[in-house]
């Protein structure tokens, strides 16, 4: 059995259309089934309104599925609990609290037997690894909204979830800055080895991020399309990446994707990563 299982779910909504009649339904997608393994990073990519952040929130337990349903390590999931901590574009702090104590609130509702020291430590630890040690005082309102979105991820990782789930986390980052946080993020899921799905609409970011990227028809009533493997080596640079014929491939194969709304037959030749 797989560590997550999105398991033919299907997310209706009563319509809202002007005209609609009473019982009239709007689809946002239909049976969508793919798994996720541990420790893989897998993406979701497709046009705004195929369900990808729906999807996303029916995993967190902030939504439940109309058809279908989550299991993540054997147990369905139908509710939010700790064992999935998501990542928000909106990066979702609590505007009174520090650094240091947005982190540490959810380090001690993970490890609730801690002491105040251990705490102490294991919060450090993620806001260092994340280059936050000199905000660890710092307000919200005091940090740019790349070390905003920093402590998000700190905060998150620091919980050891069994899935860790991002909501497009850099759409609201300048594009200079999104490139190091991603970076720092590779950094943090090779080293935690962390389950992790991420919905985005940047192709570029979901090649040097993911294992596989699930690409998503446009909706309503949207379907899983495809899943494309990712099979460039690791660790990833992206100026590496830019001269990688493979890398070029898979990037045009789904952008493709996203201007025909449609799986196109694959055409990769056998070009290995380099």
């Amino acid at each position: 059995m797989s560590y997550l299982q999105v398991d033919h779910v299907t997310k209706i909504y009563p319509s809202l259309e002007p005209g609609a009649k009473r019982g009239d339904k709007f689809v946002v997608f239909e049976n969508v089934n793919f798994n996720i393994e541990k420790g893989e990073f897998v993406s979701m990519i497709g046009h705004s309104g195929c369900g990808k952040s729906t999807l996303l929130n029916i995993m967190a337990g902030f939504d439940n599925a109309t058809k279908g349903g989550i299991v993540l390590d054997g147990k369905e999931t139908t509710s939010p609990g700790l064992d999935r901590m998501v990542v928000f574009q909106n990066f979702a702090l609590m505007p009174w609290a520090t650094a240091y104590e947005n982190v540490a609130m959810a380090v001690r509702q993970s490890h609730k037997s801690w002491s105040k020291a251990e705490v102490k430590e294991w919060t450090m630890k993620y806001l260092t690894m994340m280059n936050l040690e000199s905000a660890a005082n710092r307000r919200p309102s005091m940090l740019s909204g790349g070390m905003r979105q920093r402590v998000g991820l700190a905060r998150a990782f620091a919980a050891e979830p069994k899935i860790l789930l991002l909501d497009e986390p850099f759409a609201q980052i300048d594009a200079l800055t999104r490139g190091s946080i991603q970076e720092e993020l590779l950094r943090m899921w090779e080293a935690t080895n962390s389950t992790v799905f991420m919905v985005t609409h940047d192709v570029d970011e979901a090649i040097l991020l993911s294992n596989r990227i699930a690409m998503m028809s446009n909706g309503p009533a949207a379907e899983l399309a495809e899943i494309v493997e990712i099979d460039l080596p690791r660790p990833r640079v992206r100026a590496d990446l830019i001269d990688n014929p493979l890398y070029n491939e898979l990037r045009n194969h789904i952008l493709k994707f996203l201007v025909t709304g449609k799986a196109a037959p694959r055409k990769f030749s056998d070009l290995k990563a380099i």
